[in-house]
């Protein structure tokens, strides 16, 4: 039975992830930052909440000192780096925090593992914020692409992707990076642009709200479902070297687009209640993300979601929830 440690464990990734391993026999630990509400830290992870429960521990990517406690303890085969102030527009009202976590947070990690565990199998979340508004002349993002992140979490996260790189290639240590661009599910925070708009659509369906609020919706993301990403996850780790992977999938859509597919889906037009407040704008905009899936493709990965039907589960989800009353 292999062990891994996923921090970030109780995330929108941490619990698909979670859920995914355990299905393959993994003995699964987790690392949580406290939370005040003791009963939301472990909500999404519900369903293996009675599995894991013994499995977790309080630790935060600031504090090595509690993270060599967790690697000591648990000896993980390979680690999950998920962790993060992971909210690109948050990181402008907090770049410090967000810098610490995510930046300070994997130098930290990484130190742990040279001096714990150097024989485990790391994978770090990357993002593709880190690209900011660079694209090859075929319109795609790939691994070669130079970076030029356009926020705090976008520029926290290419320090943590370098640092990986120079560590793998400094300590022979097994570093893989992930470059994720944007995935969504019922599990997304609300507060992110794709839950956003589905859980307030429905809201107006049923006529608990009359109008949305927006940002920028002509900017395009190239969006998939968390469920697959994960299964990218566990694929780059079990690989016969580390390396670098996008995952994406290769068709970007617009904000405009995700509005009108959820509202049309329920009956609705989405001109009649999406409103426009710069106060949701970026102090620097990030226009167009489409990555180029072709490295990781070529390692066998297949992916189960379309933007349709992803959007179809999260409005389903929301349906569900608000029936219930």
């Amino acid at each position: 039975m292999r062990t891994a440690l996923i921090t970030g464990i109780n995330g929108q990734d941490g619990s698909y992830l979670t859920e995914l391993l355990l299905g393959k026999g993994y003995e699964v630990h987790g690392i949580l930052k406290r939370n005040s509400v003791a009963e939301n830290q472990t909500a999404r992870l519900d369903d293996v909440y009675h599995l894991i429960k013994d499995n977790l521990y309080y630790a935060d990517m600031t504090d090595m000192a509690s993270l060599v406690r967790v690697l000591q303890e648990v000896q993980p085969d390979e680690i999950y780096n998920l962790a993060s102030q992971s909210h690109v527009r948050i990181s402008f009202d907090q770049p410090i925090y967000t810098t610490q976590t995510v930046a300070v947070g994997t130098m930290n990690l990484l130190e742990a593992i040279r001096l714990i565990c150097p024989q485990v199998r790391m994978y770090q979340a990357s993002s593709s914020e880190m690209f900011g508004n660079n694209i090859d002349d075929d319109g795609f993002q790939r691994e070669t692409t130079p970076l030029n992140p356009t926020s705090p979490y976008g520029c926290a996260k290419v320090f943590g992707y370098n640092l990986v790189r120079n560590y793998r290639n400094s300590y022979d240590l097994f570093l893989s990076n992930g470059i994720l661009f944007n995935h969504e599910s019922p599990r997304r925070g609300t507060n992110f642009v794709t839950n956003k708009v589905v859980k307030e659509a429905v809201k107006i369906k049923y006529g608990l709200t009359d109008k949305l609020m927006m940002g920028n919706l002509d900017a395009t993301r190239d969006w998939g479902h968390a469920k697959d990403y994960v299964k990218a996850m566990h694929l780059i780790l079990q690989q016969d070297n580390p390396n670098d992977f996008v995952c994406a999938t290769g068709i970007s859509h617009s904000v405009r687009d995700l509005c009108e597919y959820t509202f049309t889906s329920l009956g609705l037009d989405y001109k009649d209640y999406v409103g426009v407040d710069k106060k949701y704008y970026r102090p620097e905009e990030l226009n167009n993300l489409k990555g180029d899936p072709s490295k990781l493709k070529a390692i066998g990965f297949e992916y189960t979601y379309t933007f349709e039907s992803m959007l179809d589960e999260m409005i389903n989800f929301w349906i569900d929830f608000y029936n219930k009353f």
